[in-house]
């Protein structure tokens, strides 16, 4: 792997951004969940680089909420795209989670 800020890292911190972004509209039962991620990462950045992410939310429809998304590092764009996520009840969605992995009892938050 040469040392660069990798895709996945990428798509990580754009899914970070946006949870950030969300984070003071959100009652304190809701979280929200990636669903789907179309991003391209069009030029590699040096570790040690700077990257800032910038998220807009371009869409809602109910729980569905969509973002435009880049990403630049101090020489520019690095990646751009589109990602997805959800609104969930944190505790139906662990209890969830919990009976399909066959277990039972509270979650840690």
């Amino acid at each position: 792997m040469p040392p660069v800020f990798a895709t996945a890292f990428m798509v990580g911190f754009i899914e970070w951004a946006c949870i950030e972004a969300l984070r003071p509209f959100l009652g304190s039962h809701e979280r929200t969940v990636g669903t789907h991620v179309d991003v391209s990462h069009v030029a590699a950045t040096p570790v040690g680089m700077t990257v800032t992410a910038d998220v807009e939310l371009v869409a809602v429809e109910g729980r569905k909420l969509r973002f435009k998304v880049s990403c630049s590092d101090e020489n520019g764009l690095i990646g751009e795209g589109f990602h997805e996520r959800a609104i969930i009840d944190h505790e139906r969605f662990m209890a969830r989670v919990l009976a399909k992995s066959g277990q039972t009892g509270s979650s840690p938050q």
